[in-house]
């Protein structure tokens, strides 16, 4: 579908009427697909022929760079057209991807009414769950009979992101309950809303991380979240859609940190060079430096190194085990921490787990490699000594991985930052110390 409306535009005489009929049978998040990879040109001619009805929507889904080049490209009327179409919190993500030029020339376009509401959800703080809701929800009085209910649907439906969940408020605009189109459906016509409504709400605060409302949509199997003030007055709600893009914002700046990469809110493709290296080269230069420590301890102990050479080799494999072993455990709580599995609380019951995971881990990994000595070295001390190193290392890479992410959560920091980088770099120190400690015990050196 795709290729064929590519071969109308690119075209040298463009059927406008087939390709407003393609488009307007496609999904429009599809149609959305479609400009990507288009010139300017195209993607100018492209939305000025998509159909009236699916234009706005359109405009929602396409990307950031894409909505300017459209809007430099529409006149002053036809942006009002478009962004009195678009729910507000499209309206708003718009405002925040795009330059300042073009911010004034839309407020400037639209309807004041509009342009107060943007204006209102702009000064909510970036992470917070008044920065994503809507304003487009269904809200009942306590005064409606089911009946009512459904004029109030079929009348201000249509201009709402969602009419499954209705809610209902009291003179205040405090919310009371909330009621499903099924409930509305199976009730009697004559029955107040306020007997069939649950009461038992599940919802936000403006002021709330939006990080925590997206886990609530999971652990409730929620649709849309209301979402009140101070004064529990229902001010918006909040849809699944947007529950999942945060999701997926916030798995994504998890993996970036725990790659020690400073989080980009940018696809990679357009992100620039120079961006990129900025956002990788700090975390490289700390590496690079804590580096250091590990060269100062080799030294501390050249005399040992002096004594056995052999003890040089076996220095990358205990590295290597330990930072593995503390990053496989980090991983694990961070993610279970995310999804609100682990919680602070639960630190006793993660050391314990860790460590009898570390015992049975360490175990058959000295199996392996007290064998590996005997038959490349035939040195049973020299076997001995690395095989409780690498026993030692493993509890210990084991530990450090799953509390430093729980520590991190109680100092109120990302656990993400205490992943793979910086738990290697303490299990690459603490294998050394252990390392050469044990082999001048054991070996008298």
């Amino acid at each position: 579908m795709k290729d064929q409306i590519l071969s109308i535009i690119n075209a040298d005489h463009i059927d406008i009427s087939k390709l407003k009929d393609i488009l307007s049978d496609m999904n429009i998040v599809d149609v959305a697909e479609i400009f990507d990879g288009l010139s300017r040109e195209k993607i100018i001619q492209l939305f000025r022929i998509l159909p009236k009805a699916i234009a706005a929507d359109v405009f929602a889904y396409v990307d950031s760079e894409q909505q300017q080049i459209i809007v430099e490209a529409l006149t002053d009327r036809e942006i009002n057209e478009v962004m009195s179409k678009l729910f507000v919190d499209d309206a708003v993500d718009f405002i925040e991807e795009m330059p300042a030029n073009v911010v004034t020339r839309v407020l400037a376009n639209i309807v004041p009414e509009q342009r107060d509401l943007i204006n209102q959800f702009l000064k909510y703080p970036k992470n917070s769950v008044g920065s994503i809701m809507t304003i487009e929800f269904v809200y009942l009085k306590t005064s409606h009979k089911v009946a009512r209910a459904f004029e109030v649907i079929r009348k201000k439906g249509i201009k709402k992101e969602t009419i499954y969940t209705c809610y209902v408020i009291d003179e205040n605009r405090k919310l009371l309950g909330t009621v499903s189109i099924r409930e509305l459906l199976l009730a009697d016509q004559e029955q107040d809303v306020t007997e069939i409504m649950d009461t038992n709400v599940i919802f936000a605060n403006t002021m709330d991380d939006k990080e925590t409302l997206a886990i609530n949509f999971n652990k409730y199997d929620l649709l849309a979240m209301p979402v009140v003030d101070n004064e529990h007055r229902l001010v918006g709600i909040v849809t699944v859609d947007d529950a999942l893009e945060v999701q997926e914002q916030e798995a994504t700046e998890d993996i970036e940190i725990m790659a020690a990469i400073t989080p980009s809110h940018e696809p990679y493709l357009k992100t620039s060079v120079l961006t990129l290296t900025k956002n990788r080269v700090v975390w490289l230069l700390v590496l690079m430096l804590s580096a250091t420590l590990t060269a100062m301890i080799i030294e501390g102990f050249e005399d040992a190194i002096m004594v056995l050479p052999a003890l040089v080799a076996f220095i990358p494999m205990l590295m290597d085990t330990g930072g593995s072993a503390g990053s496989q455990s980090a991983v694990l709580i961070i993610r279970g921490m995310a999804l609100n599995e682990v919680r602070k609380r639960d630190v006793f019951l993660v050391l314990w787990k860790e460590l009898r995971v570390a015992a049975l881990c360490g175990a058959a990994l000295v199996a392996v490699n007290f064998g590996r000595v005997m038959i490349m070295n035939q040195d049973i001390i020299l076997a001995l000594t690395t095989s409780l190193a690498l026993y030692a290392t493993v509890i210990m890479a084991k530990f450090v991985g799953c509390l430093l992410p729980i520590g991190a959560r109680l100092i109120k920091m990302d656990p993400a930052v205490m992943a793979s980088p910086v738990i290697t770099t303490i299990a690459d120190v603490l294998s050394l110390i252990i390392y050469f400690n044990l082999a001048r015990a054991i070996m008298n050196i």
